[in-house]
């Protein structure tokens, strides 16, 4: 029986990868790069900030990927007012709740990000537990930080869900033991059951909890 669900951040709670676009696409502009439209898949796929940095930069000192990842980070800020809720989330989460199911996230974002827009966002107090990309070893598909998650809900793998936007994300929650629902805000929802999704919802909007855990055990 599913006991608690597991959220990736972006394209999952928040439509962010319109913004992410646009900053990635100014920093890196800053070195005289452009992005290509695969760049921007590799960018948007669900990994941590230090292997993009170092997709697009080469084999950068821990120093240099602090450095950068801040700068990025800034062109972020600057547009983050387009940073909007996937529709139907914030009430999904009190739905949620008064089912009495454990809520957690796992991202690949750092944690000051992740914590800096769940607060402006005014959702920083609806989740037992938050896994950022900084708190493991090895970013998505690598099953570490649902692993984590799990750990810190204090719920096996077999009794959480989680809710996944990216092929690599879907890859590790299914590596984690974790029943695995897309979410395909960008198009990509055939990827998404290729890689093991159950099911694929395009938001939130009229999604009832007992519709989502039917979902996941169809």
């Amino acid at each position: 029986m599913i006991e608690g669900i597991v959220f990736d951040m972006d394209g999952v709670l928040i439509d962010s990868h319109p913004v992410h676009r646009v900053a990635w696409s100014r920093f890196l502009a800053t070195f005289g790069k452009s992005i290509s439209d695969e760049g921007l898949g590799f960018i948007l796929a669900g990994r941590r900030r230090e292997e993009i940095l170092r997709h697009f930069l080469g084999d950068l000192p821990e120093s240099k990927i602090a450095e950068y990842g801040h700068q990025k980070d800034l062109f972020f800020e600057e547009n983050f007012h387009d940073v909007k809720l996937i529709p139907g989330v914030r009430d999904f989460l009190v739905t949620l709740e008064a089912a009495g199911l454990e809520a957690g996230i796992a991202t690949s974002a750092s944690s000051a990000r992740t914590w800096g827009t769940l607060r402006r966002l005014e959702l920083d107090r609806k989740f037992a537990a938050v896994v950022t990309g900084d708190d493991v070893d090895a970013g998505k598909p690598d099953p570490a930080v649902y692993n984590l998650a799990a750990q810190r809900m204090n719920l096996s793998p077999g009794k959480l869900l989680v809710l996944e936007d990216a092929p690599c994300g879907v890859q590790a929650a299914k590596s984690a033991g974790m029943r695995c629902i897309g979410v395909s805000t960008n198009g990509r929802a055939e990827m998404l059951r290729q890689c093991g999704a159950e099911f694929v919802i395009p938001n939130f909007l009229d999604l009832s909890v007992e519709t989502l855990l039917h979902l996941a055990s169809g």
